[in-house]
């Protein structure tokens, strides 16, 4: 059979289109991308996705989002708040909140530490890809670049709320910052966002509209894959399918898995790369026995304390009737008002035990902003404190429901396992009522909805976080990198999967740990540093 690809990359996020990019465009290399959902979306999700504003909506659930149900949750009696998946070329990019931050220095002295991996994964080394990715509007120094294609820009408009919570929070002492990403995280401002010109800048328009008619890249859409194809222990092709009918693509050099940290476990564990004792169970040979796949779940999750206001300073309603109508219309005729607003403008990072590095994300939403089983949260005006955990300790697993590739996969996030996760969600909840205590913000609340002023004990606020914790949307890890002696590693510190040639993995499951931010940017500079290896 003709082989007619260097690279097929197996999902079109994030990761897939930031590889590409780069293997075409700086190699040469002749490059078929699979990814499984549409090329683009239909009907409403087309006409909103691209506006800021219009992120919550999508990503509660449209035609371009696969939504899972994690089984019931041990630690939160039972709930299981649903996650997700993009299933659209530009993945996560093209549904999330386009918030961009990088997490902290420490995080990727960590990797490179624990691989022993000599500078491979250091800060120093991924800052030369998040600056190289990167096409700042407002920062041009040695931690941002400005000749990348991944645009970044500042939010479109503040509302009061935003202003009164950035004081609020320095009443507390801590500092201003206008650079999350820069030599120091710590500290209360407004975040960048991946936009251009107030729309959603996403993977595909960075980096797949560069090189979409260069002879060197194709991609394939609404393609499933069913499994990848062996020779021996070497990965040679990919079996996919589409419109009905089973295609097979083959290449010479590798197949790069990223199809993100549900998908690609699901994928290499169709394919017997998995638990032996896990695939025995399903019927599917094991090529290679490799525990670790699935494992090691990782993802930011956070609890929310919602206040009522005296009046309409924030987003409460501006998505409905009247103002819906009236906000759509000035975006469309002149790129501003609300939507211009992702709806979170601001955050701080901080450790509510007074360390000096940040262990919460605490978002500002200006709006009631709770998952859909959380009752008890009124339709008025408010603001909602969310205290997202950004190192948790807990770790979920990733299993196969069955041997066909279209059933979803079995997550188990395991939210909230371990006590320290608790402690520290309960610690930043007492922190977000000390913000609210503060001037300017204090003026504008009234009440608290949830938990509410009578609860108080650390045990009463526990059952707060078990019954509102919801993800972040930023899984993680499921087929780490590790070292040579560590059973559980699916890769190695070159993201290679283990036992095999010709396959690599280069999307977030390959994170031994999760970063302490949102997770988009740095998933593209680890598929950037991916490149390096081959």
């Amino acid at each position: 059979m003709t082989i007619n690809y260097d690279y097929i990359i197996v999902g079109g996020g994030s990761a897939g289109c930031t590889a590409a990019w780069r293997l075409v465009r700086e190699k040469g290399a002749r490059v078929l991308m699979l990814e499984r959902g549409p090329a683009r979306a239909t009907g409403l999700s087309r006409f909103y996705l691209p506006m800021p504003a219009a992120w919550m909506k999508g990503i509660a659930g449209s035609d371009v989002v696969e939504l899972h149900e994690p089984v019931a949750q041990k630690h939160l009696g039972g709930r299981a708040p649903k996650v997700g998946q993009a299933n659209i070329l530009g993945g996560g990019s093209s549904i999330n909140g386009m918030v961009y931050t990088r997490g902290q220095t420490q995080d990727y002295e960590h990797w490179d530490r624990y691989l022993e991996s000599q500078g491979k994964w250091n800060y120093a080394t991924m800052l030369e890809h998040f600056r190289a990715l990167e096409c700042n509007h407002s920062f041009n120094n040695s931690y941002h670049g400005v000749n990348g294609p991944l645009h970044v820009s500042d939010t479109g408009v503040k509302c009061q709320l935003t202003q009164d919570y950035v004081q609020a929070v320095q009443g507390l002492g801590v500092p201003y910052t206008s650079d999350f990403n820069g030599e120091n995280q710590a500290g209360v401002g407004t975040m960048q966002y991946t936009t251009l010109n107030h729309r959603r800048w996403n993977a595909v328009d960075a980096f797949l509209a560069p090189i979409i008619t260069d002879r060197q890249f194709s991609v394939v859409c609404d393609a499933l894959v069913l499994n990848l194809l062996f020779e021996g222990l070497r990965c040679v092709g990919v079996t996919y399918l589409q419109k009905g009918q089973t295609k097979v693509a083959r290449c010479s050099h590798a197949v790069l898995m990223s199809a993100g940290s549900y998908g690609t476990p699901k994928i290499l564990m169709l394919s017997g790369l998995g638990p032996a004792a896990q695939l025995q169970i399903h019927d599917i040979k094991t090529i290679v026995d490799l525990p670790g796949v699935g494992e090691n779940l990782q993802d930011h999750h956070e609890v929310p304390v919602v206040s009522a206001t005296k009046g309409h300073f924030g987003y409460d309603g501006e998505d409905k009737g009247f103002r819906a109508l009236k906000n759509g219309l000035q975006y469309i005729l002149f790129k501003s008002g609300p939507v211009t607003s992702v709806g979170v403008e601001a955050c701080a990072y901080i450790d509510p035990d007074g360390g000096k590095r940040p262990t919460i994300k605490m978002y500002c939403v200006p709006s009631i902003y709770v998952d859909a089983d959380v009752k008890n949260a009124m339709a008025r005006d408010g603001v909602t404190l969310n205290s997202c955990l950004l190192r948790p300790a807990s770790r979920g697993t990733v299993k196969l429901r069955s041997s066909n590739p279209q059933d979803k996969p079995i997550i188990d996030n395991n939210y909230l396992a371990e006590p320290e996760d608790l402690r520290l969600e309960i610690a930043g909840l007492k922190y977000a009522r000390e913000i609210l205590k503060q001037q300017p913000l204090s003026a504008k609340i009234t009440f608290e909805i949830l938990p509410g002023k009578d609860v108080t004990s650390d045990d009463a606020l526990a059952q707060h976080c078990r019954r509102t914790v919801k993800t972040n949307w930023h899984p993680v890890g499921t087929c780490r990198m590790g070292k040579s002696n560590d059973n559980f590693a699916v890769l190695d510190s070159e993201l290679r999967v283990r036992g095999v040639e010709g396959l690599r993995v280069i999307d977030a499951s390959a994170m031994p740990f999760i970063p302490s931010g949102n997770t988009n940017a740095p998933t593209m500079a680890l598929a950037s540093r991916a490149v390096d290896f081959l």
